[in-house]
């Protein structure tokens, strides 16, 4: 059963991939910029968020971060931690300073960023290949989220391009779900 689930999950990632390939940059700017604006909204009620490091084919939640730190919330991103083989969450101040290349290429904090204890957050975003109404999510199949999602505390909100946003998709019991999926068009409560 297992090897069926994970068979199904990697068809799901590759056509996920297919669609996401195909999103041009002046779809995404738009797209991210509606998503941007539905976000702006649940800012003020969180007062520690944990945001991502988009990659180019997830939509932009850059702007939204510099907006947070400039209303004084306070925001982290994702670190990996070499010697624990898994992601904590440090503090960011100023991006500008303190943003480095990290070990898969994506932007991180630097090593020198205070530490946020994961249950200290009120909301996590949280990027995925897919989402379901049930909070089931998809990730890129490295399993990293599942393991900082399992650890963390607060509102979980899956972000998404809506056609991310499915019936169902296969899950195990070691992936983590999320409380809310949010899109550009709408903003769902997982079914649970």
């Amino acid at each position: 059963m297992d090897t069926d689930k994970k068979q199904l999950k990697a068809e799901l990632r590759s056509q996920m991939r297919a669609r996401l390939e195909k999103i041009s940059p002046a779809v995404r700017a738009v797209e991210s910029i509606d998503f941007g604006e539905r976000l702006k909204t649940q800012i003020p009620s969180a007062h520690t968020i944990l945001f991502f490091a988009p990659m180019l084919d997830e939509l932009d939640v850059w702007p939204v971060l510099e907006l947070a730190l400039a209303l004084g919330t306070n925001c982290a991103l994702p670190f990996f931690d070499e010697e624990k083989k898994h992601y904590v969450a440090r503090q960011l101040m100023n991006l500008k300073t303190d943003i480095v290349v990290g070990k898969f290429g994506l932007r991180e904090p630097a090593s020198t960023c205070a530490e946020i204890p994961l249950d200290k957050f009120d909301l996590i975003l949280v990027p995925g290949m897919a989402f379901d109404l049930s909070g089931n999510r998809l990730g890129r199949g490295f399993g990293f989220y599942d393991r900082l999602l399992e650890r963390a505390a607060g509102i979980k909100c899956g972000v998404a391009y809506d056609f991310q946003l499915l019936a169902k998709i296969p899950s195990e019991p070691h992936d983590a779900k999320v409380n809310f999926i949010l899109t550009p068009d709408r903003c769902l409560k997982a079914a649970r």
